[in-house]
């Protein structure tokens, strides 16, 4: 580290007159400060009182003038002596003592996950288990089992926004519909989601699909579903629509957990002998220092 202390000002730099082990830097002023605390009262004093104006003005003219010949005809240097020192760096860290790296320690997680085709299949059987506690809902709020697929189906239809709960409670084709195709839509891209996700849960995975999920995901839905869809937003049951997630939950983690995971591209990049199961990941690591 270097420490340094300035001797003298000096116009413009002349390499015979310069001291020895010195750098040059420029001049220290005080001049643009000074300058621009005389126009800030300048434009404060058009708010005020002009007597604060002509404070500025009184500030920011001498601030010019002596900038103007800090930097012309010659900027101002001034010799700057160094001194280098030599500083012992210490620290009260304890040293570590680390094992050696080698391909092993630099592996992506996990070795194995479920297949695309499983998660498909898991949010397929969820969105059935759905359906059933939303039509038991349906069936026992407005006597009518085609209230839940109608009211999914209002969020994409702007003309639905305004009908009635009785105009919901009615069959109609084009609300069945679009219910299918939002609810299969969402469906089977939740259950690629839990086909994901389970694998980074090794214990308990159906109860983080069941329950954790479906809770993290309703309250992320309640936060934004009145720029999603006003109309769910107003007329949605949040305590039956937690059970149908929970519903869905159960069943596509179980179904997604009924599959035989395959091997990712981070366990064929193994060594031959952990993927015929002659050594363990561990073996050798167990045995280091």
């Amino acid at each position: 580290m270097n420490e340094m202390n300035a001797t003298h000002d000096q116009g413009p730099l002349d390499d015979h007159s310069r001291p020895t082990d010195t750098i040059p830097l420029p001049a220290p002023t005080a001049w643009p400060m000074v300058l621009a605390l005389g126009i800030a009262l300048m434009l404060g004093g058009m708010v005020t009182h002009w007597a604060i104006s002509l404070l500025g003005l009184l500030m920011a003219v001498p601030a010019i003038v002596g900038w103007f010949f800090d930097v012309l005809p010659h900027e101002r240097h001034v010799y700057v002596d160094v001194h280098a020192d030599v500083i012992e760096i210490k620290s009260t860290r304890e040293t570590l003592a680390h094992l050696p790296l080698d391909e092993r320690h630099r592996k992506l997680l996990p070795l194995e996950t479920f297949s695309v085709m499983s998660g498909v299949k898991g949010g397929i059987a969820g969105g059935l288990a759905m359906i059933v506690p939303a039509a038991l809902y349906s069936l026992i709020r407005y006597h009518s089992v085609w209230y839940a697929a109608n009211l999914l189906a209002a969020g994409g239809f702007v003309s639905w926004a305004g009908e009635s709960n009785a105009f919901l409670a009615q069959f109609h084709l084009r609300g069945l519909l679009a219910a299918m195709a939002i609810h299969g839509l969402t469906s089977v891209l939740i259950g690629l989601l839990y086909g994901a996700m389970l694998p980074m849960f090794p214990r308990w995975p159906i109860l983080t699909a069941g329950f954790v999920a479906p809770f993290l995901w309703t309250g992320i839905l309640h936060s934004a579903l009145g720029i999603i869809s006003p109309i769910l937003d107003q007329r949605i049951d949040w305590s039956w629509f937690v059970v149908s997630q929970i519903a869905f939950g159960l069943v596509a983690g179980f179904v997604v957990n009924l599959h035989v995971k395959v091997r990712t591209p981070q366990f064929r990049s193994l060594p031959f002998s952990v993927r015929a199961g002659i050594h363990a990941l561990g073996d050798e690591e167990d045995k280091a220092p």
